[in-house]
């Protein structure tokens, strides 16, 4: 199938009021020709807050598809994106923090979703308590005030008082810190990055990453049906120790799997090499 062919001209329906089509739509844009709008009316914090006043109602994938889907009620069109973003210890890096951003476009018309995927190390997520404005003052500098925002209140975290968003102004971000700090019961108030999109470039770049990920996800077609979307789907582990032969953690083989008929293809040794090193076996190195 060819995408272009099918959209060229079409609108498609952004479901964000962070100001993600900054990076989003030029790059759907110069891909397929469409044209983006945002829905004014739609209000994608019911959906989950970054500072917890809102919880996701699902996972990552879930919640993307529930906005997108919102966003398509809110419109007579049938393509609608999403985005969908999370931050925590990465999958594969101890003790290092990342930033997943899944993109999902749907196009009812023609039965089609696709996932873009982007994790990474480049992420400014902190947060944390302080007692005073020196505290706050080396916090800010340290996520990239005053490009990035910030987040202060005051309370337990879980349940923050007073939540002031958006800070990227140093007066009105001492005007905050000495109201939490004249209203905390103990002297302390909480100070977190703001990761909405348009107060966070630092990871509106990495939702740009995921968009172009799902651009080449969209391009790479089943061979046997020509639908869009055959990617690696699965990676399995197993690649031989090159010492003893067993089994290791490194990948082995990578499996693609279409949506559409199934048809199932498998690349052994993705990254070239046949065996592993013994360093990663945990016979030979235990």
């Amino acid at each position: 199938m060819n995408l272009t062919d099918a959209w060229e001209g079409e609108t498609i329906t952004i479901a964000t009021m962070h100001g993600k089509e900054q990076v989003i739509a030029p790059i759907l844009e110069q891909a397929w020709g469409l044209r983006s709008i945002v829905p004014s009316e739609l209000d994608t914090d019911r959906f989950g807050t970054f500072t917890r006043e809102v919880d996701r109602p699902g996972d990552q994938l879930a919640t993307a598809r529930a906005k997108a889907r919102a966003a398509l009620a809110l419109t007579d069109g049938s393509i609608a994106l999403a985005s969908e973003g999370s931050f925590g210890p990465h999958p594969s890096v101890p003790f290092a923090a990342a930033n997943r951003e899944l993109v999902l476009l749907i196009d009812q018309s023609l039965g089609l979703e696709l996932v873009g995927e982007a994790i990474s190390l480049k992420t400014n997520y902190r947060q944390g308590r302080v007692r005073s404005w020196a505290e706050v003052e080396k916090f800010a500098e340290t996520i990239g005030f005053p490009d990035h925002g910030l987040v202060v209140g005051w309370g337990e975290p879980q349940n923050l008082q007073g939540v002031t968003k958006g800070l990227r102004d140093r007066s009105a971000l001492a005007a905050a810190v000495t109201e939490a700090l004249t209203r905390s019961a103990d002297g302390s108030l909480w100070v977190e990055t703001d990761m909405r999109a348009m107060h966070n470039p630092t990871r509106m770049q990495v939702i740009a990453q995921a968009t172009e990920n799902l651009v080449a996800k969209a391009r790479s077609t089943c061979p046997v049906c020509h639908w869009p979307g055959f990617w690696v789907t699965q990676r399995l582990p197993g690649l031989p120790c090159g010492e003893c032969g067993l089994p290791t953690p490194l990948i082995r083989l990578h499996r693609s799997i279409c949506d559409r008929c199934g048809h199932q293809q498998d690349d052994p040794f993705p990254q070239g090499e046949t065996t592993a090193d013994p360093t990663y076996c945990p016979f030979c190195n235990p």
